[in-house]
């Protein structure tokens, strides 16, 4: 008997959840008879399903039975008692264009939060449900007037947002965060939808006049971090650093969000005030640890701007530093990075060896000698030793199978493969890539594959290739003029063959490297131009774009590009910055 009655109750269920599915698939399809039918069933076999009612209500009102919703609704308040049926009154009074007894019942459904103030819950949902949204914010507002403990400032927020109440939906925004902190970045991602990377923007003056105006009030360090945060969102890196600065003078316990804005600064290529910021936290910071990441990334900067004859002063703070750090596991990174300086900038390239293999005798872990291994192959690849080089990628996949530093030193065995002509083998290698767990590797891979595949059967000698080759080759050892004039030579004996976009696009990308811009959009108009059908028009977009905006101040232009990429290149791996960057020059708030 116990089984048969198990068996009937699931049965029962089914056939509800049946009926339930089959009214809603009704009301979808707009069958609104056929709809109404099926939930006045469910609503015989379960009459206090809130559910149910609204569905037989709105069934009413898509078919403008306004009476019948009357007189349902007024029946079922005398037997539940839910304040939310008065707003579900008034609005069929609204349909009806009764604003009088719409208004009144309105009004009796905010009353009721006297009466119980919990009853905000079922009546704000209501008014909102309906886009009634001045009374839902005066019910959500009464409601936390006569209960303290109640904090309805995330739903008035989105309500004012809606209402286009810029100032006061800030306000609740970070009357929220403040009530409730670890809700900071859902409300950060919130308000980023109404302000944009212009600090001249209406929504970013008024959001930074609703922070400054609560600082003043009663200071409090969450609107010193959001202020930064606005900051860095405007890309106004000093402004962001002065709030940091405020905040560890009054919260000295780590350095780490003043470290952040360093490497955000740096990634944006506002090199000054990245390395002033490097520059306060090797002054400030009481660790060892920060202050050799601080100098670490600030002698990574002066590198990246020194002129040759400033490369000596670099090489002296390389070896006070390790005279102060020493040269142990704990300054591998630095002592990787001298010696790529070593071999890269200085020409000095059996010092940075021996400097390594000494690296090689500390005690290490396999991955913290991968990456000593890897820098070797560099610096052989550098000088050309290519089978040499080949030896220690190898041996870094044989000892760290499947890791990302393994898939890295597969693409640079590709890499140094290719360098010295032997693209079959390139090819193997680069096809394994194309599924790595590393997206970057795999894109790489894929575009030098793609590089290899669409030339080496133009010319059975293969000898554009061989010299487009040799050309990236001489870039890799900074060898940035030479490579230029060999690139000219292929653009020069080779017009007829598909390598002449390929060889465009990399002498664009070391005239940009020069500093040599108004070269680099030439190169890149020629691929537009000349090249429209092919793999790199969406690249030279994209680059021309960022040339005109960043460097050549032509807004416009680079607008009009962004926009290409987005309407014609919906697959384009620039496709989410492309946006992002039209929607910033457009104005529009950020995404």
């Amino acid at each position: 008997m116990r089984f048969i009655h198990i068996l009937f109750i699931l049965i029962s269920t089914t056939v509800f959840s049946q009926n339930d599915i089959l009214a809603k698939e009704y009301f979808k399809k707009g069958d609104f008879q056929k709809a109404l039918y099926e939930y006045k069933k469910l609503y015989a076999k379960s009459p206090s399903n809130i559910n149910y009612i609204n569905q037989i209500v709105s069934t009413h009102q898509q078919l403008e039975q306004y009476e019948e919703v009357e007189t349902f609704l007024l029946k079922l308040m005398e037997r539940i008692n839910y304040p939310a049926f008065l707003v579900e009154l008034g609005y069929n009074y609204q349909l009806k264009n009764d604003l009088e007894n719409a208004t009144i019942n309105y009004n009796k459904a905010i009353a009721s939060i006297d009466t119980k103030v919990s009853n905000v819950f079922a009546v704000a949902r209501s008014f909102q449900g309906h886009t009634l949204l001045n009374e839902a914010v005066i019910a959500y507002e009464k409601a936390m007037v006569l209960n303290p403990d109640f904090n309805f400032n995330l739903q008035l927020a989105k309500i004012y947002g809606e209402q286009g109440n810029i100032e006061k939906m800030f306000t609740s925004y970070i009357d929220f965060a403040e009530y409730n902190p670890p809700s900071l970045n859902n409300i950060k991602r919130a308000i980023s939808e109404f302000i944009s990377e212009n600090s001249a923007n209406e929504n970013n003056i008024i959001f930074r006049k609703v922070l400054l105006k609560k600082n003043q009030q009663e200071p409090n360090l969450l609107w010193n971090e959001l202020l930064s945060w606005l900051f860095i969102q405007q890309k106004d890196f000093n402004k962001a650093f002065i709030q940091e600065k405020a905040i560890f003078n009054r919260q000295p316990d780590n350095l780490s969000k003043i470290e952040e804005l360093a490497l955000i600064a740096s990634n944006e290529n506002e090199n000054d005030i990245a390395k002033d910021i490097f520059t306060y936290l090797i002054e400030t910071a009481q660790d060892s640890n920060t202050k050799l990441k601080a100098h670490y990334n600030l002698l990574q900067l002066e590198t990246k701007e020194s002129l040759k004859e400033n490369y000596t002063t670099i090489n002296t703070k390389y070896l006070e530093l390790f005279k102060e750090f020493g040269t142990f596991s704990q300054t591998l990174k630095l002592q990787i990075a001298y010696a790529h300086f070593l071999a890269f900038y200085m020409n000095e390239t059996s010092k940075a060896t021996a400097f390594l293999e000494n690296t090689l005798k500390l005690p290490l872990t396999k991955l913290q000698k991968a990456e000593v291994k890897l820098e070797l192959g560099d610096i052989l690849v550098l000088q050309e030793k290519f089978n040499k080089a080949l030896i220690y990628y190898t041996q870094i996949q044989r000892n760290l199978k499947n890791s990302t530093i393994s898939q890295e030193a597969r693409y640079k065995v590709a890499k140094a493969s290719y360098y010295k002509g032997d693209f079959k083998w390139a090819e193997s290698q680069l096809k394994i890539l194309k599924a790595s767990t590393s997206q970057l590797i795999a894109n790489d891979a894929l575009d030098l594959k793609l590089l290899i595949s669409d030339n080496k059967y133009e010319d059975s000698l293969q000898t554009a290739l061989k010299l487009y080759a040799k050309a990236d080759l001489l870039a890799f050892q900074n060898n940035y003029e030479t490579s230029i004039k060999l690139l000219n030579k292929i653009l020069a004996d080779h017009k007829t063959e598909p390598i002449i976009a390929q060889a465009l696009y990399k002498q664009a990308q070391l005239f940009e490297i020069k500093k040599q811009y108004e070269k680099a959009e030439a190169n890149y108009e020629a691929i537009i131009a000349n090249y429209r059908e092919g793999i790199l028009i969406d690249d030279a977009y994209f680059k021309l774009a960022g040339i005109y905006e960043k460097q050549l101040n032509l807004p416009q232009k680079a607008k009009a590009l962004y926009e290409l990429i987005i309407f014609n290149h919906a697959d384009s791996i620039y496709f989410v910055a492309a946006r992002k960057r039209y929607r910033a020059l457009r104005g529009d708030a950020i995404n």
